[in-house]
């Protein structure tokens, strides 16, 4: 099974479609959609299915990104409450 490299990849690059996952690491679509069925059952990825449309073809994939990420603050200064 190919679970560790699609979790890596996601981990790496953020929110992919099967596709993209499938095209980037070279392993097979349907192969990459077992490794997300387990990870989603497992609690690791969030997934959804999409359809988009290409050339007026309905296209239907998963959209998955890491269960729980959080983007880190922006460094710098933050708005706050003004005491006067």
């Amino acid at each position: 099974m190919h679970t560790t490299t699609v979790f890596e990849h996601l981990k790496k690059h953020g929110q992919l479609l099967d596709l993209e996952i499938a095209e980037a690491t070279g392993i097979a679509l349907d192969d990459v959609r077992a490794s997300l069925s387990v990870l989603s059952a497992q609690g690791d990825i969030s997934r959804c299915s999409v359809t988009s449309f290409v050339n007026g073809q309905a296209v239907e994939g998963f959209q998955c990104r890491l269960a729980g990420y959080f983007p880190r603050p922006a460094p710098g200064r933050k708005p706050g409450v003004k005491v006067a």
